[in-house]
């Protein structure tokens, strides 16, 4: 899969694909379901397939300041779409002179001056331009080839959504999430030292700022772990996480804290591959830190016995 940021440097060659249209925040089995499509045209039209997505986020340019809500920041998104048969990857800089560009300016400037598709494919709700003006239809009434598809719905007739996604990680059920990705949900980050609390504690953590990643529910996780630069083909390792603020230290942002079970190794500047299996409980305050460590034991075989458990089935 190629992949340009810059419509200036799009080859000739790159040019006159199917166009596939979207965020693709996820990449999950609708959007998995609805590139298999593209492909199929694609394929019938012996041209390539491309995406043009956009980076960062719109919804991060129009709405600053909000709670990160990523499921896939773009290096997981990217790894997820090279899985999906994609030819080329169009990711634009969404920025505010993209964002200014009316309908017509959007169609005549990026789609027919730059990608020339052979064929476009949307959603039904897909909307561009300044204001969202521009819909489906604008396509179509402009000259292009376009298919507008509606959304995709599981055997249960259950719309495959990012939106749903994202409420089922906030509320913890990861189990549901991974079901509507079709895939196994991570989180990754570089490990940064912290106040080395949970070393003093007998319980050593690799720490992983969430940045721009989806919080789930804050709490403790049973989770899978993989070191990065060990090798994509290297052991996950069993690790009871801390997803949060940890209020009896109250940090003032989000992280990840993985005490790694049998493990011990500097890994600081390391990147940490977190996969959450089942959350054990939310995050609470401790009258003492005997209580605290009582805890962290109880929360150490739990997911031990998740972990053991899920490995098997």
């Amino acid at each position: 899969m190629h992949v340009f940021k810059d419509l200036s440097q799009i080859p000739e060659q790159a040019t006159g694909n199917v166009i596939v249209i979207g965020n693709f925040d996820g990449v999950h089995r609708g959007h998995v379901a609805l590139l298999e499509r593209a492909r199929q045209k694609a394929d019938a039209l012996g041209c390539g397939l491309g995406i043009l997505t956009f980076e960062p986020h719109p919804k991060s340019l129009f709405r600053s300041g909000t709670q990160p809500f990523r499921i896939t920041p773009f290096a997981l998104k990217q790894e997820r779409l090279s899985l999906c048969e994609i030819d080329h990857l169009f990711a634009l800089d969404f920025n505010w002179d993209l964002a200014s560009l009316s309908a017509d300016e959007f169609i005549q400037n990026i789609l027919k001056a730059h990608l020339q598709p052979k064929h476009i494919i949307v959603g039904d709700d897909f909307r561009f331009g300044q204001m969202r003006k521009g819909t489906p239809q604008s396509l179509i009434d402009a000259g292009l080839s376009v298919d507008v598809i509606t959304k995709i719905a599981n055997e249960q007739n259950q719309i495959f959504s990012s939106s749903l996604i994202r409420e089922a990680l906030r509320h913890g059920d990861i189990t549901a999430a991974n079901e509507a990705l079709g895939w196994e949900w991570e989180m990754r980050g570089i490990i940064v030292k912290g106040d080395q609390r949970g070393r003093e504690l007998g319980y050593p953590t690799a720490n992983v700022p969430l940045e721009d990643t989806l919080h789930p529910a804050y709490g403790i996780y049973a989770t899978r772990v993989q070191i990065m630069e060990d090798g994509l083909d290297s052991p996950w390792l069993m690790a009871a996480t801390n997803i949060g603020i940890r209020p009896m230290f109250e940090l003032k942002v989000g992280q990840v804290e993985a005490h790694i079970l049998d493990f011990d190794r500097d890994i600081y500047g390391c990147t940490l591959r977190v996969r959450p299996v089942e959350k054990i409980r939310g995050e609470a305050k401790f009258d003492s830190l005997e209580a605290l460590i009582a805890q962290m034991e109880k929360d150490c075989r739990k997911a031990r016995a998740i972990l053991d458990s899920a490995s098997t089935t």
